[in-house]
């Protein structure tokens, strides 16, 4: 009897091998050089036996340079302390139960910082390093979230501080002056100290919405929404605020599909662009609203809003930066995180929006919003 057709106990049957572990690869011919972290790895005499491309682009040494060299000199890797990092952890000759280093920030040569983390392969628990696998990560990408995120820090602390030092000025001076000040007088400091608290309010509700739209937190509740009715009660708030009346144009195409969306949020993204074309724009504020196709294809039609105004418009080297955090443009005050809360928003109805050249030559802001489920049945 053949191996392969064998029903001895413990007989291995060929003709039917085990799955692969981690799926099937074959035909993949999946190389080092695909990966998109570096990879170094040295054999158990400690000689480098593979490096990379993406190794070759974080460190700037060339694989021929590398390969064949010893870990240490082929890899010069320091601490934040400048400790020469494989003497520190000595892989070869270290403790035998270690198995790996976890990530961490190293030096090399010229200072240039990168995540380190490394892999101890011993045939057995405890026995000797067959190799030390080295993955390589850039860490200019976590740099640039980090300056994000301090460029938010101090801007809120900007922000904040201005109100706030209002706020206390004029509460202490009540407090301790109040007999001194007519009634007319104590009125003007409580309205201002009520619009500072206002302030300081929304610039709290805007960092809440970037938290949650940099998490994928922000959550939809779907109700019915009459986006028409939503723009014109935004128009006859500006109305009452002393805007002339004939600076607004709303145009409405009917019918309009049924629009299912988040009714807070969508008067959000319609506050902040019709604050946009008031206060930065000129002319007659128009906005259309309209039936269209799905952004999505394969999708229902859906309703797109358009805003523009007849201003100095966007420069078109801004264009891609519009909805990018802390974007003011010229002359723009605010903390430049509305359009890109209003982005956020937009994209988690799954539409779109997009930034252009309005026809009277001002900024031209549309967003599209594709049918949707009520919450209660998504």
């Amino acid at each position: 009897m053949s191996v392969g057709t064998s029903s001895a106990p413990g007989a291995r049957d060929v003709s039917h091998p085990p799955a692969p572990r981690y799926g099937d690869l074959a035909g993949l011919a999946i190389t080092p050089d695909d990966l998109p972290d570096g990879l170094v790895v040295a054999d158990e005499h400690g000689r480098v036996v593979c490096f990379n491309a993406a190794a070759e682009r974080i460190t700037a040494v060339r694989a021929a340079d590398a390969l064949g060299q010893r870990l240490e000199k082929a890899l010069p890797l320091e601490d934040l302390e400048g400790r020469r990092w494989w003497q520190v952890t000595d892989p070869y000759g270290g403790l035998a139960i270690r198995f790996r280093q976890p990530e961490r920030n190293l030096l090399l040569p010229g200072g240039r910082e990168v995540l380190v983390s490394a892999k101890y392969v011993r045939d057995e628990p405890t026995g000797p390093v067959r190799r030390v696998v080295v993955s390589l990560r850039d860490t200019e990408a976590r740099r640039r979230t980090e300056r994000s995120h301090a460029e938010l820090i101090a801007t809120v602390a900007h922000e904040l501080r201005s109100p706030l030092t209002s706020v206390k000025g004029f509460t202490a001076t009540l407090l301790a002056k109040w007999e001194r000040f007519t009634d007319d007088q104590k009125r003007l400091m409580l309205e201002t100290v009520d619009a500072d608290a206002d302030r300081v309010t929304r610039l709290i509700a805007e960092l809440l919405d970037i938290s949650r739209i940099d998490s994928g937190r922000l959550e939809v509740r779907r109700q019915p929404v009459d986006i028409g009715a939503a723009v014109g009660r935004h128009i006859q708030a500006y109305v009452a605020a002393g805007q002339p009346a004939d600076r607004f144009l709303l145009r409405l195409q009917q019918p309009l599909p049924d629009l299912w969306a988040d009714p807070d949020k969508i008067d959000q993204v319609l506050s902040n662009l019709l604050e946009n074309a008031v206060r930065h724009g000129e002319g007659t504020v128009t906005i259309d609203v309209t039936p269209t196709a799905s952004p999505r294809e394969g999708e229902d039609a859906g309703t797109s809003v358009t805003v523009s105004d007849e201003g100095s418009g966007i420069p078109e080297e801004s264009m891609n930066r519009v909805f990018t955090r802390f974007w003011r443009g010229s002359k723009r005050g605010g903390t430049g995180l509305g359009l890109y809360i209003v982005k956020g928003i937009v994209e988690a109805h799954g539409g779109t929006i997009t930034v252009g050249r309005a026809p009277g030559g001002g900024a031209e802001f549309r967003f599209t919003l594709p049918v949707a489920a009520p919450a209660y049945l998504a």
